[in-house]
C-alpha cells in the first residue's frame, strides 16, 4: 500500500497524513469512509456465528439499573424486539473471509499491530457503557445508526463491583451520530460510549497495544528457552532454531565453602553465581526479533486451519503455471531482517524477496513468481497445513 495515496477510506487523506497527524494523538470522524458499505455478515449472521463453542461472544445488558455480561456461545438471544441489548462477537475476522478482507484496508498500519476485527449487534438503547480502551480502534458503522459520546477526560476511574469496566465520572465532549458507512477513530485512552438507535452494526477494527510488562515477560521468556536450547533442552519456539548465546552449561562450585554453625542461611557465592549467570544473558535485538516475531504470529485460540490443497497441485512435486498462493485469513506473517515468522514458528527459509511479497502482499503469482527448491518444499508444506490457499485463475 503506498502510504502517499489518498484513500476514501480516510476521509482522501493519505496514510501518511493520518499516521503523523492522528494515530495515537486525537480522535477523527470520517463521514462515508466506504460509501455504500455493506457489512460483511447480516444481524441474523453475527447471531449464528454466537452459537458457535470456537467464537468468543459476549451479551450485555442492563438489569434494575445494573450492568450484567454473559459469555458465550449461546444457544439463546433475546428477542429483536427487547431494546437494550449488546451482543459483541470478537475475532470474525478469522471465521469469516469478507470480514478479514475488510481488515486487511488497514495494513497501511504495521501487522505487528492489528489484532482483529470485532462485530457488536444491539437493540435500541444497547452499549456497553462509558469506557476506554487501551489500544486504537476504528468503529466502523455497518447498519442503522449510533450515537457515540466522546470525551479527553484525565479521570479514568472505574466503577468498581462490576462485569464490565465502566468509567465512574464520565464527562463526554462532543457528540456524533454515525451512520452506515460512517467511521470513528480513536485513539487509547479516549473515553466513549455508543448507544445505538434503533437496530444496529458496529465494527472495531482494533489494534494491539503490549504493556512494558508483557515484552519484559516475552525476552525473559525467550531468553530462558535460548539457555535451554545452549544446554540441549529445546523448550520452544523462541529456541528453534538457537540463537547465539552464552554457555551456561557449568554447575555451580564451592570448594572453598567452609563449615558452618547457621545451615538456613543461603550462601552470598550462590547468589553472587546465580547473578553472574543471568548476567550473561544476551537481550540484544535478535533475541527481540525472535520473541516478537513468533509472539505476534501465534494463531488464535480459536484459529483452526482446514481443507486439503486441490488433488492435482502438489507444490513438491511441481510448480503451478498458473494460479495464485494466498495466505489463509487466520495466517499472520511477519519478517526483520533475516528472520521470517509464520504461525508462531520461525520459517526454515530467509525472508527472500518472495516471501517477503507473500507476507505484504498475502498473495503470490504462481506465474510470476520463482521460489528455490527450499521455498517450494516450505511452500508445499504450509499448503499441505492450511495456512496456504491455492485460487486457480
Amino acid at each position: 500500500m503506498n502510504p502517499d495515496t489518498p484513500l476514501q477510506l480516510l476521509g482522501g487523506r493519505t496514510p501518511a497524513e493520518f499516521m503523523r497527524r492522528y494515530w495515537q494523538r486525537k480522535p477523527l470522524l470520517i463521514r462515508q469512509a466506504i460509501p455504500a458499505f455493506r457489512p460483511p455478515l447480516t444481524l441474523a449472521g453475527i447471531k449464528r456465528l454466537a452459537r458457535n463453542d470456537d467464537v468468543e461472544a459476549r451479551l450485555i445488558w442492563r438489569e434494575n439499573g445494573a450492568w450484567q455480561m454473559e459469555q458465550g456461545p449461546f444457544a439463546r438471544l433475546p428477542k429483536a424486539s427487547e431494546p437494550g441489548w449488546t451482543l459483541l462477537v470478537q475475532g470474525v475476522d478469522l471465521h469469516d473471509d469478507a470480514a478479514a478482507a475488510l481488515m486487511q484496508q488497514f495494513r497501511f498500519i504495521p501487522d505487528a499491530r492489528l489484532d482483529d476485527l470485532m462485530i457488536s449487534i444491539a437493540t435500541d438503547g444497547g452499549g456497553v457503557g462509558p469506557h476506554f480502551d487501551s489500544y486504537d480502534v476504528f468503529l466502523l458503522q455497518a447498519v442503522g445508526q449510533r450515537d457515540w459520546r466522546i470525551g479527553r477526560q484525565r479521570d479514568l476511574s472505574l466503577q468498581p463491583g462490576l462485569p464490565l469496566k465502566i468509567l465512574r465520572d464520565f464527562q463526554p465532549e462532543e457528540s456524533h451520530v454515525l451512520e452506515p458507512g460512517d467511521m470513528l477513530y480513536l485513539p487509547p485512552q479516549v473515553a466513549h460510549d455508543g448507544i445505538a438507535v434503533g437496530d444496529c452494526m458496529t465494527i472495531s477494527i482494533g489494534f494491539r497495544s503490549p504493556s512494558q510488562a508483557v515484552l519484559a515477560r516475552g525476552m525473559l521468556e525467550a531468553a530462558a528457552e535460548q539457555v535451554m536450547a545452549r544446554a540441549g533442552q529445546p523448550a520452544g519456539p523462541y529456541a528453534e532454531p538457537p540463537l547465539p548465546g552464552p554457555d551456561l552449561k557449568g554447575v555451580y562450585r564451592d570448594p572453598g565453602q567452609p563449615a558452618v554453625a547457621q545451615a538456613a542461611a543461603l550462601p552470598d557465592a550462590l547468589v553472587e553465581a546465580a547473578l553472574a549467570a543471568v548476567g550473561k544473558l544476551r537481550f540484544d535485538e535478535a533475541l527481540a526479533t525472535r520473541f516478537l516475531g513468533c509472539w505476534l504470529t501465534e494463531p488464535a485460540a480459536s484459529a483452526v486451519f482446514d481443507g486439503l490443497p486441490p488433488e492435482d497441485v502438489d507444490l513438491a512435486v511441481e510448480w503451478p503455471a498458473q494460479g495464485c498462493l494466498v495466505l489463509d485469513r487466520r495466517s499472520r506473517m511477519l519478517y526483520r531482517q533475516r528472520q521470517l515468522f509464520i504461525n508462531g514458528e520461525v520459517a526454515p527459509v530467509p525472508p527472500s524477496a518472495l516471501m517477503r511479497r507473500l507476507a505484504d502482499d498475502r498473495t503470490l503469482d504462481c506465474a510470476v513468481a520463482r521460489p528455490s527448491e527450499a521455498e517450494q518444499n516450505v511452500l508445499a508444506q504450509w499448503l499441505d497445513d492450511g495456512w496456504l490457499r491455492y485460487q486457480d485463475v
